[in-house]
């Protein structure tokens, strides 16, 4: 990995126009969002895109650079009630990892966590409460918990806390690489 592109993973560039100081040979990632009223609504749960694009009255694109972590929730109804409740903690990507093909997100990304389903989702959803009130911003953790929790989650048994010393831990461990 070039220094160029370490320094972009590091912080994302807090300019108007962060984008346009990128090196266009880094890869992003493209996250389609949208809001019809009482049809669906796809949105970002928790992440910190690079810049997020208004496409018109109902979708947006969000951008983000590669190695962040972000969720985005899909709740779809029709005429007799919710049909679909899907929540996806995803991973952003370079060409050269190996990555998932998702609708709605391109090129495509790292799947971490897939709840499908109210109950799953209102239980992740919990756990990513639970870690906010402990201070930690939810991207800033450690993709080996999203991986466990969906692990966890598809065997259907009890889902592990995100503690402040397993947090601690995670960062130590970066920081050494």
């Amino acid at each position: 990995m070039n220094p160029a592109t370490q320094a972009v993973m590091a912080a994302p560039p807090s300019s108007p126009q962060p984008l346009a100081s990128l090196d266009s040979r880094v890869p992003l990632t493209r996250v389609s969002l949208a809001y019809i009223e009482q049809r669906i609504n796809l949105y970002l749960r928790f992440g910190h895109p690079a810049r997020t694009v208004q496409l018109d009255r109902w979708r947006r694109c969000a951008v983000f650079l590669p190695a962040a972590v972000f969720c985005r929730i899909r709740w779809e109804s029709n005429d007799y009630g919710t049909v679909r409740w899907q929540l996806l903690v995803l991973q952003a990507c370079t060409p050269l990892d190996a990555m998932q093909n998702i609708p709605g997100i391109r090129p495509g990304a790292r799947l971490l966590l897939h709840a499908e389903g109210e109950q799953k989702t209102r239980s992740v959803l919990a756990r990513i409460d639970a870690i906010e009130a402990l201070g930690i911003d939810p991207a800033d953790v450690s993709p080996a918990y999203w991986r466990t929790l969906g692990n966890r989650l598809a065997a259907r048994l009890p889902l592990p806390d995100y503690t402040a010393e397993r947090h601690a831990a995670w960062l130590a461990g970066r920081a050494l690489q």
